[in-house]
C-alpha cells in the first residue's frame, strides 16, 4: 500500500556549488565570499523541503556511481529521503550545478544535468515495472516533475498512461529551460509553478505583474497556475478564480532554491488541507524564510 505522504520527486538531484557574497557583484567582480557545496537540484531542494514537513519523497533521477554519487545517496539517505529506486550508471557522471550570488541576488549560474539528460526515460522504470505503477495500474499520488528532464522526455511524459492518474506539479530548473514544460501546459492533471520572466517565456511576452501572467497562461490552457515575483505579489490561478498574496518583507541573503522552497511548501499546505489563500501564503512565507537564511539550506 503506498505510504499516505509519499510523493515522487522526478529530475534533478546534484551537488550545488554555491559561491556568495555579502558584496553588489557585476560581471567580472572579484570579491570576498563563502564557497558551499551542497546536495542540490529542484527535485532535490522540493524533496528535502517536503522531508521538513514530514512527508515521504521518493527520488527518481540519474546519479553516477562514481565517489561523488556515493556521497550524494550517503547525503540523501541521512535526510530520510527514499533513493532505492534511483538510476544509477557507472558510465555517466554525478550532475553538478555551480551559482555565484552576490547581496544584488544571482550573478550567474551553470547546470550541468548532462547525466540526468542521457538517462532519458531510463529513470522512470519503476512507474512501469510495477514497483510504483504499471500502465494498467498508473501511479496515484502526487508527481513532482522538473525542466531539468528534457523536452522530449516532458513530451512523452505528456502523453503517457503512466502519468494518466497523477497529481501532476510541474517547475522549471530556471528561465533558461521554461519552454520545456509546454508540452504540459495543457495536462488537465498538471499544475505548474513559474516565476513572472518564466511565465512570459511560455507566453512569448512579457508581464508587469503575477497576477496578469497567471490569467495569460490559463488563457493559453493551463488548468492550474502559481506564477511568483520575487517579493513582489505571487498569484494562484485557476479557471474559477486568481488569488494572490505578498511575501514577507525579509533581508535576502541567498536566493538558489527559493523558488523550490515555495512549491514543496505549497505541496505541503495543500496536503495538509489548507485552502488556496492560505497555502499561497504559507508557501510564500516559507520562501521568504528560506531566501532570508533562518531555514537551514
Amino acid at each position: 500500500m503506498k505510504n499516505a505522504g509519499e510523493i515522487l520527486c522526478i529530475g534533478s538531484v546534484l551537488w550545488d556549488v554555491i559561491g556568495r557574497s555579502r558584496a553588489v557583484m557585476r560581471a567580472g567582480s572579484d570579491v570576498p565570499g563563502r564557497i558551499t557545496r551542497l546536495p542540490g537540484g529542484v527535485a532535490m531542494n522540493v524533496a528535502m523541503t517536503l522531508r521538513r514537513f514530514d512527508l515521504a519523497p521518493v527520488l527518481l533521477t540519474a546519479v553516477g556511481e562514481d565517489p561523488e554519487g556515493h556521497e550524494l545517496i550517503a547525503a540523501c539517505d541521512r535526510m530520510g529521503l527514499t533513493t532505492g529506486m534511483i538510476y544509477r550508471s557507472p558510465d555517466l557522471p554525478t550532475d553538478r550545478y555551480m551559482a555565484v550570488e552576490g547581496a544584488n541576488g544571482l550573478i550567474a549560474a551553470i547546470a550541468d544535468a548532462h547525466s540526468l539528460e542521457a538517462a532519458g526515460a531510463k529513470i522512470l522504470a519503476p512507474l512501469e515495472d510495477g514497483r510504483l505503477g504499471s500502465a494498467d495500474a498508473p501511479y496515484p499520488g502526487a508527481i513532482v516533475l522538473d525542466g531539468n528532464l528534457t523536452e522530449a522526455l516532458l513530451t512523452e511524459i505528456a502523453a503517457s498512461p503512466l502519468f494518466a492518474r497523477a497529481d501532476l506539479r510541474v517547475a522549471p530548473a530556471s528561465p533558461g529551460k521554461a519552454e520545456r514544460l509546454l508540452p504540459l501546459l495543457q495536462s488537465p492533471n498538471a499544475t505548474l509553478y513559474v516565476n513572472l520572466e518564466e511565465a512570459g517565456l511560455l507566453c512569448q511576452t512579457r508581464f508587469d505583474s503575477a497576477p496578469d501572467a497567471a490569467a495569460a497562461l490559463l488563457e493559453r490552457g493551463a488548468a492550474r497556475i502559481l506564477v511568483t515575483d520575487g517579493g513582489g505579489t505571487a498569484a494562484h490561478a485557476t479557471p474559477e478564480g486568481v488569488l494572490t498574496a505578498t511575501p514577507p518583507e525579509v533581508l535576502v541573503t541567498r536566493v538558489t532554491g527559493a523558488g523550490d522552497t515555495f512549491m514543496a511548501a505549497h505541496i505541503a499546505a495543500e496536503r495538509a488541507g489548507k485552502p488556496g489563500q492560505q497555502a499561497l501564503e504559507d508557501a510564500l512565507t516559507a520562501a521568504a524564510n528560506y531566501v532570508s537564511g533562518d531555514v537551514p539550506a
